[in-house]
């Protein structure tokens, strides 16, 4: 295959090292370099642009640019909330349009956050401030780096939705203000109106004059971010078309001439089709094309349930050299890893091998956790459409990384990576799973092919086979308690796969094996995300232990605080239960410093009776932070005739100031029904370098007659919005683990947790 052009390979290091480290020069040119970004949304008849936001039509209807990926966590709905609300538009007249990825739109949140990724191992640089975070900044607007993930779109965008809903409010307001022959400031806008006294002119009304007119600066904000519309409940702008289906999702796209496309693969590594019976595909009814390549083949069919029948028939077979993924061997490379090493010292507070040294008198407890790989499993696998003439790919595609996507379209069919055109859709879930553009690169190869536009979609089958599932990982966790039950020492171990970095590599435009072995063997802190634990020990270490997995891994939804947290907070009920002391005013005494979360714990407590629950039952309580924001769960299980059932769930979460409570709301509880899936379900194992897992019936996810009761309350204040979409996923597993223990005494420190009989 030819590679894409030169320099369009992402956030990467040498670019992120060269921007760190080059000092006053490279700023001094990057300062000459153009920094506006012309929009690219455009205007139909009737519409004008206000930046690259924002567009109002004459009819008086606003419509707000999305550019990150919606597959149900309401950002479509957030984002519009914050510009019409600082714009003071009508809610009823407010619609969105999702756009291609541009450098305006840029997250640079997210690029600092996982720049560790796409760094050399332990380079020591500040990543949030100074030249390194700038340079970051700066290569993640030029190489377009746009993503969906790490709950960073509110974080990430709030502030330039609200610039962009001010500067068409101003605009607005001079253009109502000229008419009038007054001061534009004594102007407001409300509900579609600019309104000053008596006097009132609706958007409509003034739109053509407004968008002649310059923008003041600096941008004069509202007060406060709380107004009519961002704070408050708002309808979600996407839930009546999905009522009504007339929402497209990429398997929804219907083009003239169009054929459908389903392929198969091989076993994750080094692996190569030997050989495959393409006549017996062809004498199919419906089969119109086979197309190869040197890892995988597609049938083209007037209909996909053809081409997929026809995958059958020709019996691919498929060799691989090398390791092949295999649950028992992974489970032996985790010991290993941190039986033998090396490891990598993340976090040192204190000495903790004083602390836990014999001649300090201490008790010790020690505990392993483990917890298998875990599959997305969302309810829409993966799928694309496309379209190829005259040089051009056209692609309709849901991804949390679209200029990833573009380049590995690109990169397949040997054409510059400014010549395919994405047009985003609407994902059907998603829990990071579209961050895999494998099938970009697939339905570029098969359309180039076929010469004529296809529709690939992914079996079930393939897409777990196919799958960047959530890494294995174990947990060794030591910890020293003195006479009095205090916990004086803490050791966290984490051995898994540097993920994140494979990520990294796979946005860079390597392919999924190649990244893999890339980042085998290299310290990922990331990896350690959940275990910044929040509890006042005086020694601490934290290590990870770097594990080479013989199939692809990736972020999962909560990324490693889902397995960290139960890691966590599984053995800090352990030291309760040792020091004779309840799990809550354990948990309370050790919180110094940390006021919210403390908080969430206390307002549980209150809220729901501690007592250990009715007979044969028990409660488990858990408690986590991360993204800005903080969670505590308790969970009430009880026993009958078939084991342990979970009741109920009850949850307090403080997301600081929120945008819409009831999106909030319905986040936390997904993620709760998430994190219970995670206890019960969503693991694979792998024999012959395939997992055993084909169907989502082999996953055991919670049906809905094992739904508990779920009880969701948010606390109101004005701290800086925290993440939400991932907050509400960590703490459930453990608070269901630690309320198995309350009610039957038995310790479970595996997920899922119906791998040890449950």
């Amino acid at each position: 295959m030819n590679e894409a052009p030169a320099g369009k390979d992402g956030i990467s290091r040498r670019k992120l090292l060269i921007g760190g480290g080059a000092g006053v020069g490279l700023f001094v040119a990057w300062g000459l370099w153009p920094r506006r970004y012309a929009p690219n949304m455009r205007a139909a008849d009737g519409e004008h642009l206000f930046g690259p936001w924002l567009k109002i039509a004459e009819d008086g209807k606003v419509i707000v640019a999305i550019p990150q990926s919606e597959s149900g966590q309401g950002v479509y709905t957030a984002l519009a909330q914050i510009v019409a609300g600082e714009l003071g538009a009508d809610w009823r007249s407010v619609a969105v349009q999702p756009v291609s990825a541009s450098p305006s739109f840029a997250n640079t949140l997210l690029a600092r956050a996982w720049a560790t990724a796409f760094l050399p191992e332990n380079i020591g640089l500040d990543l949030d401030i100074g030249p390194v975070a700038n340079s970051i900044d700066e290569i993640a607007r030029r190489e377009t780096f746009v993503a969906t993930g790490g709950s960073s779109s509110i974080r990430q965008f709030e502030g330039p939705c609200r610039e962009a809903g001010a500067a068409a409010r101003t605009v607005l307001c001079q253009a109502a203000a000229a008419r009038w022959g007054i001061a534009w400031e004594q102007c407001r806008t409300d509900r579609g109106f600019v309104i000053a006294g008596q006097r009132r002119l609706s958007f409509a009304e003034l739109v053509v004059e407004a968008s002649a007119m310059e923008v003041p600066s600096p941008i004069p904000l509202n007060p406060s971010a709380r107004n009519r519309l961002s704070g408050r409940d708002a309808p979600r702008l996407d839930l009546s078309a999905k009522v009504d289906g007339s929402v497209n999702f990429a398997g929804d796209v219907r083009l003239p001439d169009m054929v459908f496309a389903a392929v198969r693969a091989g076993p994750a590594g080094n692996t190569r089709l030997s050989s495959v019976d393409e006549k017996a595909a062809l004498n199919m009814r419906g089969i119109l094309q086979v197309v190869k390549t040197d890892n995988w083949v597609a049938a083209v069919a007037s209909n996909w349930w053809a081409a997929n029948n026809a995958l059958d028939a020709m019996a691919p077979v498929f060799r691989t050299k090398g390791r092949m993924a295999d649950s028992t061997e992974i489970a032996e490379s985790l010991s290993n890893a941190i039986a033998k090493g090396p490891g990598f010292r993340a976090t040192k507070i204190g000495d903790v091998d004083a602390a836990i040294a014999p001649e300090a008198g201490a008790r010790i407890f020690k505990a392993d956790y483990t917890v298998g790989a875990a599959v997305h499993a969302p309810i829409e696998t993966r799928s694309a459409t496309a379209d190829f003439r005259d040089g051009r790919l056209q692609l309709w595609l849901a991804t949390q990384a679209p200029h990833s996507a573009c380049l590995a379209a690109a990169k397949a069919i040997g054409i510059n990576v400014d010549d395919v055109v994405h047009y985003p859709v609407m994902a059907g879930g998603s829990f990071d799973r579209n961050f895999d553009n494998d099938i970009a690169a697939q339905v570029a190869v098969i359309v180039k092919a076929v010469g004529r536009p296809v529709q690939l979609t992914w079996s079930r089958s393939e897409d777990f086979v196919r799958d960047h599932v959530r890494t294995p990982a174990l947990g060794r966790l030591s910890a020293s308690m003195n006479a009095d039950g205090d916990v004086t020492g803490l050791t966290i171990r984490v051995a898994a796969a540097s993920s994140m970095r494979e990520l990294a590599n796979r946005m860079n435009g390597e392919n999924a094996d190649t990244a893999r072995k890339a980042a085998s063997g290299q310290y990922d802190i990331l990896a350690l995300d959940g275990t910044q634990i929040p509890y006042a020990i005086p020694n601490i270490s934290i290590d990870h232990f770097p594990v080479s997995m013989p199939m692809p891994t990736g972020p999962w939804r909560g990324l490693a605080n889902s397995y960290n947290c139960f890691f966590v907070e599984g053995f800090i009920d352990e030291l309760a239960h040792n020091a004779g002391v309840e799990p809550l005013p354990f948990r309370m005494q050790m919180l110094a410093g940390q006021t919210r979360l403390a908080r969430c714990l206390k307002a549980l407590a209150t809220k729901v009776d501690l007592d250990g629950g009715a007979a044969g039952g028990g409660r488990g309580i858990a408690c986590h932070s991360m993204r800005g924001s903080h969670i505590a769960v308790i969970v009430t299980a009880r026993n009958n005739e078939s084991g342990v059932r979970v009741d109920r769930i009850d949850a307090i979460a403080d997301c600081g100031r929120l945008i819409n409570p009831d999106l909030a709301r319905q986040q936390i509880e997904g993620g709760i029904v998430f994190g219970l899936a995670q206890a019960l379900g969503t693991a694979t194992n792998f024999e012959r370098g395939l997992p055993t897992a084909r169907r989502l019936r082999d996953i055991d996810l919670p049906k809905l007659a094992d739904m508990p009761q779920i009880n969701v309350e948010l606390v109101r204040n004005d701290e800086a919005p925290g993440g939400v979409s991932e907050l509400g996923v960590p703490a459930v597993a453990p608070a269901i683990a630690n309320a198995i223990f309350s009610a039957t005494g038995i310790r479970m420190r595996a997920l899922p947790l119906l791998s040890r009989g449950l």
